[in-house]
């Protein structure tokens, strides 16, 4: 995976990079030494001084808390130290460091949130994989219940680091304080929304640890996909920056309108528009710089496979407003069979999608390596009803397993957008505001994957920067955004990204 620095480790993977790091010569105490520093200086560096609870825990991140506990004492802060589990069941370092912490330690006590100001949950990391009951979930339920503010060591205990899902009760923090790199969890829903503000700091771990990890998964950053991403050349002209062609339909005529201005602004040379004949005129006259070729209503089929054999057409979009009642899904399925036949890279969302829902399996042994599937997670249920939200499986997973069983780049829609290859890797975007759930913003990003695959970057990383690109403009115009604002919006944010 390109650029270590936007790497997304799993907890397994981070506790081996803390054993390579040992076997390099990082001694474990100053690595935990270290991790607590880092976070007591969060914590001064947010709150003024008042009295605090460390909740410390049995491992690691109990060690840490010690740590904490220490370091804002000697700051003079007032800490109650509440410690569950027993020295001796402890690492070497967590027991040298809680030998080191000057003051007392209580049980575990819902009494001792009475005199607090702040809670440190220090209890469980992001290695936990069982729900939380007990005495800690009572405890993580008052800390809830107190409105109290609350600093996280690595994930609010009784999250998933790995899946971003909740086991059992969690106390939602408002600051979480992790450790060389993030992780899943912190970036899937609803692990983020239980973070809070996330902060990330080095702990004195080199990051040569990461060569043998195996990682496939990042957060989406432009560091991961700048160096392909199709600047203009000097001596280039439009046939240079590919064309692109875009299936229309008859009655939503917005949606493939949307995607063909999408594809222009983003950079593609050249869009045209299959449409058909009777709504030519409506096309025609709203498309002023994209080529809209008539179907006729009785060899539409046929026309559309006669277009597929012009090799300058290096991108096909189908899917955005193409219709589903009638012959409209038969047409649909046998252009997207027909485009994926004739070997195109192509962009399939909604009714593309939608039209293969009694029969996955045909678009699967129909696709090859270059063709990318946009669905939201009501389209994704459809192709992947063993994947569906209901099936119990985190997004990242789900979406995983999805491309590896299509054998497509899947990007699954969502405040916390996956974009999946079929060999593993995945990339998590995080940017994306509220303000994108509006109508056509899908047909928007499908044109803007298109016109950067035509361009000749490569099917994951074209979408992970569409995606990144789609998420950016729309932050920068903010409130009251529509889905044209997004195609018009963008030279700006390419301008920044430039």
């Amino acid at each position: 995976m390109r650029c270590d620095q936007h790497v997304l480790l799993t907890p397994k993977q981070m506790a081996l990079a803390d054993q390579e790091a040992v076997y390099l010569g990082v001694p474990a105490f100053d690595l935990m030494a270290a991790a607590g520093q880092a976070v007591a200086e969060a914590i001064m560096a947010k709150w003024t001084k008042r009295p605090v609870l460390v909740m410390a825990g049995p491992g690691n991140n109990g060690g840490d808390g010690f740590v904490i506990a220490e370091q804002l004492r000697q700051h003079n802060w007032p800490v109650t130290l509440a410690f569950m589990g027993h020295l001796d069941n402890m690492s070497a370092e967590a027991q040298a460091h809680a030998k080191a912490w000057k003051g007392e330690w209580h049980p575990l006590s819902q009494t001792l949130l009475n005199d607090a100001k702040l809670v440190v949950d220090a209890l469980f990391g992001a290695g936990l994989s069982r729900p939380i009951e007990g005495q800690v979930q009572h405890m993580l339920e008052a800390v809830a219940q107190s409105g109290l503010p609350v600093c996280a060591v690595d994930v609010p205990s009784g999250l998933d680091g790995a899946t971003g899902q909740a086991l059992g009760v969690v106390a939602k923090a408002d600051l979480t304080v992790t450790f060389f790199r993030k992780k899943p969890g912190h970036l899937l829903f609803p692990g983020r929304t239980f973070c809070g503000d996330l902060l990330v700091r080095g702990i004195g771990i080199p990051a040569k640890v990461l060569t043998d990890l195996r990682i496939q998964t990042a957060e989406n950053h432009p560091d991961l996909w700048l160096s392909d991403y199709p600047l203009m050349k000097q001596d280039g002209h439009k046939f240079h920056r590919g064309h692109v062609l875009i299936y229309g339909g008859q009655w939503m005529t917005g949606a493939s309108r949307l995607s063909a201005r999408a594809a222009q602004r983003i950079g593609a040379g050249l869009v045209s528009l299959a449409v058909p004949e009777s709504s030519w005129p409506i096309y025609a006259a709203a498309m002023l710089s994209v080529m809209v070729k008539p179907l006729a209503a009785h060899q539409s089929e046929h026309a559309f496979q006669q277009m597929l054999n012009d090799s300058r057409f290096n991108v096909v979009v189908i899917g955005p407003g193409a219709g589903l009642e009638g012959n409209d899904k038969h047409r649909v399925k046998h252009a997207v069979l027909e485009t994926l036949k004739c070997g195109r890279a192509c962009v399939l969302d909604a009714d593309a999608l939608t039209a293969f829902s009694e029969r996955p399996k045909a678009l699967f042994e129909a696709i090859h390596d270059a063709c990318i599937l946009t669905p939201h997670e009501g389209e994704f249920a459809r192709l992947f009803p063993h994947l569906s939200e209901q099936s119990g499986k985190d997004k990242l997973s789900r979406a995983k397993q999805a491309a590896r069983e299509s054998g497509a780049i899947v990007l699954l829609k969502g405040a916390d957008t996956v974009i999946a290859s079929p060999d593993g890797h995945a990339i998590i975007n995080t940017n994306a505001p509220a303000e994108l759930a509006t109508g056509g913003a899908g047909d928007v990003l499908a044109g803007f994957i298109a016109g950067l695959v035509a361009q000749g970057m490569t099917p994951f990383y074209a979408t992970a920067a569409a995606v990144w690109l789609h998420g950016e403009v729309a932050n920068e115009f903010g409130v009251g955004l529509i889905a044209e604002d997004l195609t018009d919006a963008l030279p700006n944010v390419l301008q920044q990204l430039k």
